[in-house]
């Protein structure tokens, strides 16, 4: 299906599609960004715009349902719900259990990377929350971030820290992560100064911080190298390796865009990693 035969379907079937077609006629701006958003991400584009489509199609079903739930209520003399207390879900009913494969699988690896690793501390910076506060369960995490978040758990610490001018000594920290973080690093989307060197900054500050024999562990999106601004950056696998060019790459993995047999693809060659377009690279690095 062409993009206009989508744009076409998201107008005549829902009220969303008719209140951004108004919005477009008046500011034309506002036309100019959309088509921009297809010319970067056609197929990103299309999902949402079909996902907008699909959400009026089941708010429709939603009120029917509430109606029909309602009337059972009644029915068993028991008082009907209120729309106020109404509250739709309607992306859950779905044949299996979807999720982010970025988001699920690196830390996972990660975690079990830290497993083998068994460190006494582990610090780790600006990482998903899910990877650090579930990892306190077995070893004591200090956990850092530009925004820092409030988490109260036992064996556990967050407090505030710049990753382009870290504040710990040099060779000082054994066991360190840094995940889903550089490719953000400078473009503004966080409240961070605009950098486009930014990535490098940290990639270097996270190499002087790193102890001897120890393990890095970073996880960044792979695939053909650009800048989507302001969202994050993509890197080529060489590219990664230049920025830690100080450090001995000890393993890798995939995530690669489509779903694999073993969810991660272990030592992936470079061609491999060259042909996604939005993979998740897993790596780890030491210090000799």
């Amino acid at each position: 299906m062409k993009i206009r035969q989508h744009i076409g379907r998201f107008w005549r079937s829902s009220v969303a599609g008719g209140k951004y077609f108004k919005l477009a006629w008046k500011h034309p701006h506002f036309a100019w960004l959309f088509m921009n958003c297809v010319e970067t991400d056609f197929d990103s584009t299309v999902a949402n715009i079909d996902h907008l489509a699909r959400r009026q199609t089941a708010m429709l079903g939603f009120r029917k349902e509430l109606q029909d739930f309602n009337r059972l209520l009644v029915s068993a003399g028991r008082n009907p719900l209120n729309d106020v207390d109404s509250y739709p879900c309607l992306d859950d009913r779905t044949a299996e259990t979807g999720f982010d494969r970025h988001y699920i699988y690196h830390p996972a690896w990660a975690a079990r990377v830290v497993a083998a690793f068994n460190p006494k501390k582990h610090v780790d910076i600006s990482s998903t929350l899910h990877f650090a506060t579930i990892l306190s369960a077995f070893v004591k995490v200090d956990f850092f971030d530009f925004r820092p978040a409030a988490l109260v758990l036992t064996n556990l610490s967050s407090e505030p820290a710049d990753l382009t001018n870290l504040h710990f000594q040099s060779d000082s920290i054994p066991s360190l992560s840094c995940m889903h973080v550089i490719e953000h690093i400078g473009l503004g989307r966080y409240g961070d100064p605009m950098d486009i060197d930014g990535d490098k900054k940290a990639a270097r500050e996270l190499s002087r911080v790193l102890a001897k024999d120890g393990r890095l562990i970073v996880a960044m999106p792979v695939g053909k190298p650009r800048i989507q601004f302001n969202a994050h950056r993509i890197y080529s696998h060489e590219q990664v390796l230049q920025m830690f060019e100080t450090l001995t790459l000890v393993e890798h993995a995939l995530v690669p865009d489509g779903a694999a047999e073993s969810g991660l693809i272990m030592g992936p060659d470079s061609d491999v990693i060259a042909a996604q377009s939005y993979g998740c690279g897993c790596y780890v690095f030491s210090k000799q």
